[in-house]
């Protein structure tokens, strides 16, 4: 059999190991050659073939559960669910999805971006069964990295005292971090655990005890301690924390030993309750480059598959606002040694690596817990340090109660740095950083700003580290600037709250923010080619509103535009339709941004095209609403 013959799971049972093995170097050269084209996620999926086949095997996926957690390590689940044929558009406008989605796939028991959330699930499931008395296997395959989120510890210790309630979870463990004393001897004891013949003897032995005349009963508590002390010497120390917890530990396992791995997952399968298999794999597995720099291949853009180079630009970028935001406050940081970076397990993406290759005491990564990360910077900032926390737009919404409770109600300046604010492009809506603007905004003592390029972002750096009277949030998009002049220091700070006019008109207000500006301005000189004139103002804050700036010309002009690369319920464009009529400002208003739908995956400039906001988009949308003669309604 083939991997291009494979339309079901379920067809992976019965085949040998030998076949199972081809499958998975088809697997894996599929895999290599998809993204090597059009990009994606690479070494977290090589990592998982064998165990993908291995679990599948001992599953019956039209009954049995599977939740994978984030969803990039499923790409080799994707190849073997019916999705063959469609693979190579993965990540691509009305193509396969780069994570899971139930709307896709049957099989895709639950769909996630963001990780930790996979044994709430899995557990979640697991307890429908049973109130349901229905009877299938429910499986949560994590990675270590993803156990560093606080929410799938609160899953462990909830599914730990459910101890009927039976529930696998397999912890991908790519760190290559077991040391040589959790090899072999806890495997052979593990499959010793796992065999029934010796669950049996361990049982009658323990029954013989009891039945001793005098004796039985004294010994039951001693007996007790005494096979808790064996259990602790049979397992690895981590493995001793789970047992602890209340789940029975199984590993660490050869993650690309497919015999091995069979035979451990239908044993697991016949333990009660909860059980955690522990398999040891390698991130990147069978391509020696992603093998050798695990962190640099996670995602790839396209690339030369033989050297493992991207394929370059046709012509040069200007640098990414991830970099000119690290450069800044690294320069920055130089001078002020009370600045602390604090990411999120985001340290490449958000271009903080390169702080913490000149500050590592200043540095700090807290893993996959964002909400830990807000309250750990509220806690720096009440002893005068300078926290600056990056994170994805798409994360930080998991830390909502931490910016409430812990930052703004205490008035803490804590500085937010928002990356991959609006339009993200192919991972898709769980990723879009849409939401932001609304979620903050309305949040006492917060100040919200975004920059209109790369070289207003750096006097926003400098802005936010300067801010003491409370929180204050930095959003910015994802990619590269437009090639502005940066300045390498003297940078000066934005006032709090003031907006600035870009370009005079009598026709029409456009009130444009962040990244949406230039397009704005693009926008008006096609609006003058039409005999249009726009006033254009940068608002730069969304809270607080420059309404000494916005208010008079609205009045005076009449009418007024709003553009935002985020949400429009509760968005920017909601904010100044609220302060105007706030003012007694009564005037026509068009909001332009993202309407109330989840934005699909695609490429940035397709998505910003189907939701009407490129530049030539957005003058038709004004000379449509305010510029056209329409029909007058005739009133019955």
């Amino acid at each position: 059999m083939h991997l291009s013959d494979i339309t079901h799971p379920n067809q992976l049972h019965g085949l040998s190991v030998r076949q199972l093995e081809q499958i998975a170097l088809e697997i894996r050269e599929k895999h290599l050659q998809t993204v090597a084209t059009s990009g994606g996620h690479l070494a977290p999926g090589l990592g998982v073939v064998e165990l993908t086949l291995a679990l599948y095997q001992t599953l019956d996926l039209d009954r049995d559960k599977v939740v994978w957690d984030v969803g990039h390590q499923a790409y080799p689940h994707k190849l073997i669910t019916g999705r063959y044929n469609r693979f190579h558009t993965i990540r691509q406008k009305d193509g396969l999805a780069g994570y899971l989605k139930r709307g896709e796939s049957k099989f895709d028991h639950f769909g996630a971006g963001h990780a930790s959330t996979s044994i709430s699930a899995a557990l979640g499931m697991a307890i429908a069964r049973d109130l349901k008395g229905e009877n299938f296997k429910c499986v949560a395959v994590i990675g270590d990295g993803a156990l560093t989120g606080g929410m799938a510890l609160e899953a462990i210790d909830h599914a730990g005292h459910l101890p009927k309630t039976n529930l696998l979870v397999v912890l991908n463990d790519n760190e290559m971090s077991i040391s040589p004393n959790v090899g072999a001897i806890p495997r052979y004891l593990n499959k010793l655990r796992v065999s029934a013949p010796i669950q049996f003897l361990s049982d009658n032995i323990e029954e013989q005890l009891k039945n001793i005349p005098f004796v039985g009963e004294s010994i039951s508590p001693e007996l007790a301690r005494v096979k808790e002390g064996m259990k602790r010497l049979a397992v690895p120390k981590v493995g001793a924390v789970f047992e602890e917890l209340g789940f029975t530990y199984i590993g660490p396992v050869d993650g690309h030993n497919l015999a091995e791995l069979i035979s451990t997952f239908e044993g697991a399968h016949k333990h009660p309750g909860p059980v955690i298999v522990h398999v040891a794999t390698t991130k990147g597995k069978g391509y020696t480059i992603a093998e050798k720099d695990r962190e640099g291949y996670h995602a790839q853009t396209p690339f030369n598959l033989a050297t493992g180079k991207s394929i370059p630009a046709s012509k040069p970028k200007p640098p990414s606002y991830s970099k000119v935001f690290a450069d800044t406050l690294i320069k920055l940081a130089e001078h002020d040694p009370s600045i602390v970076a604090i990411t999120a397990a985001m340290g490449t993406g958000t271009g903080l690596d390169k702080f913490q290759t000149a500050f590592p005491d200043r540095y700090v990564d807290v893993g996959i817990a964002e909400q830990h990360a807000i309250t750990l910077a509220a806690g720096l900032a009440t002893q005068g340090m300078r926290p600056v926390a990056a994170i994805y737009s798409t994360f930080l919404q998991r830390a909502f109660d931490q910016i409430v409770h812990d930052a703004a109600i205490q008035h803490l300046p804590v500085f937010l740095c928002l990356d991959r604010a609006g339009i993200v492009g192919a991972d898709g809506p769980t990723h879009q950083g849409m939401y932001d603007i609304a979620y903050l905004r309305c949040i006492p003592n917060m100040v919200l700003m975004a920059p209109k390029d790369e070289g207003e972002l750096q006097r926003m750096v400098v802005t936010g580290i300067n801010y003491t009277d409370g929180p204050i949030a930095m959003r910015y998009p994802r990619g590269n600037g437009y090639g502005v002049p940066l300045m390498d220091e003297g940078w000066e700070e934005l006032p709090i709250g003031k907006g600035e006019i870009l370009r005079q008109g009598d026709d029409v207000l456009m009130i444009a923010y962040g990244s949406m500006v230039h397009p704005t301005l693009q926008a008006a000189q096609l609006l003058s080619e039409h005999g249009i004139s726009a006033t254009v103002i940068n608002a730069r804050f969304a809270k607080p509103l420059d309404t000494e700036l916005f208010a008079p010309l609205a009045r005076s002009i009449g009418k007024v535009v709003t553009v935002e690369e985020g949400c429009l319920m509760g968005g920017f464009g909601s904010a100044i339709a609220e302060s105007l009529l706030d003012l007694n400002v009564v005037v026509p208003i068009k909001r332009i941004g993202v309407p109330d739908i989840l934005v699909e995956h695609a490429t940035p400039d397709e998505s910003l095209g189907s939701l009407g906001l490129t530049s030539s988009q957005i003058a038709e949308t004004v000379r449509n609403t305010f510029f056209t003669q329409k029909p007058v309604a005739i009133g019955v």
